[in-house]
Order: C-alpha cells, then sequence, then structure tokens
C-alpha cells in the first residue's frame, strides 16, 4: 500500500528585518518595472532596492516570481480601495472612482501579465482569488449605485467588463493628453448613469 507523503511543516514566519526587505524589494520593483519595462533585470531591483541579489532571490526565486508578486500586490491593493471607497464614499461617487482607477492601472497590469505569459506563466491562474475578490467588488460596487439611482438599472457585470476594457484601449489611444482623458471619462460616464425621462426636454 502506498505510504502518504509526510506532511510539510508550516512555513515560519519571515523576521521583522527579512519582512522589510521583501516589502522594499516589492516597492522599489514596482517601480522601476512601470517607469522602464519589465526587461529591467532583477540585479538592477536588488541594487535600487539596497540589498544583495541573493536576499532578492531568496524572497523570489525567479524574476517570474518577483512580477508574479508584483502584480498580485497591485491587485490585492485595487481590491482594498474598493473596500475603502464602499466605506467612505457615496455609492455613485464610489462606483465612478474605481471604474476610473481600474482603468488606470489596466495598462501596467497588462504588461505585467504579459510578461509572465510570456514565461509560461498561467496569469489566470496565477491571479485567480484576488481576480474573483475584484470581480466581488465590482459587482457589489454596481449594485449599490444602480440602487441609489447613480447607474442605469439595466447594466450587468459583463457590459460593464467590456466597457472597462474598451475604455482602457481609448484610454492608450489618448496617451499623455490628460484632457482629453476627462473628456472621454465624462462621455463614459454619461452612459453609465440612468437615462432621462422622455418628458425631460434635456433628454436625447
Amino acid at each position: 500500500m502506498p505510504t502518504r507523503p509526510a506532511e510539510q511543516p508550516p512555513a515560519r514566519p519571515l523576521r521583522a528585518d527579512a519582512r522589510r526587505n521583501r516589502a522594499r524589494l516589492l516597492e522599489v520593483a514596482e517601480a522601476v518595472f512601470t517607469a522602464r519595462g519589465t526587461t529591467v533585470p532583477t540585479e538592477e531591483i536588488a541594487r535600487e532596492a539596497g540589498v544583495g541579489v541573493g536576499t532578492l532571490f531568496r524572497h523570489f526565486p525567479t524574476k517570474e516570481a518577483l512580477l508574479e508578486a508584483v502584480l498580485l500586490s497591485r491587485l490585492d491593493r485595487l481590491a482594498e480601495e474598493a473596500t475603502r471607497l464602499a466605506a467612505d464614499e457615496t455609492p455613485g461617487d464610489a462606483f465612478f472612482a474605481f471604474f476610473a482607477q481600474v482603468v488606470d492601472h489596466s495598462s501596467t497590469k497588462n504588461a505585467f501579465a504579459e510578461a509572465l505569459s510570456a514565461a509560461g506563466v498561467d496569469v489566470r491562474q496565477a491571479t485567480s482569488d484576488v481576480g474573483q475578490t475584484l470581480r466581488k467588488a465590482l459587482a457589489s460596487l454596481l449594485a449599490d449605485a444602480q440602487r441609489a439611482g447613480a447607474v442605469r438599472p439595466d447594466l450587468g457585470v459583463p457590459e460593464l467588463t467590456a466597457l472597462l476594457v474598451g475604455t482602457h484601449r481609448m484610454m492608450e489611444h489618448l496617451g499623455d493628453d490628460s484632457a482629453a482623458r476627462e473628456r472621454t471619462f465624462a462621455v463614459v460616464f454619461d452612459g453609465l448613469r440612468p437615462p432621462r425621462a422622455s418628458g425631460d426636454p434635456k433628454a436625447w
């Protein structure tokens, strides 16, 4: 009869200095990869973080592990921001603010995802847990905004997801033209709001 594999002992918690090093590496890696692309060598990340490359590899054995950790960290913060907005803002303001943040995060997220996919990483699987959390947050913010009358009631999550992707593509086309980006957000947001009553002389 086959023997059962021995259970692995629980991982020991990181020491305080190790936690600081890991957090610093993630912070620097995100800043460098965002500003200069995902091809920056890990040795350069370690140098800018003020640690040896051996320390980097103890926390992240491969560059792909580092990229994945940065991507997950960004998505975790976005999910936390959804929770904060829901608690601190009106339903409509929370929904529209989160919509804009998802669009603004998309370019960097996509760059990380493409680099990981090119290295053979199953990005969908790697981000499945936080992705599910984000989808639930988006659905919750949408439902709250619809109940408050801030978003049209016939909009579902699939259509909203498609709008997020499309809006991101528009923003990529506009580049760094901040005024054009604001106008585009205004047009998209007007379409997301409930249509005016037919008796309103301003209705389309």
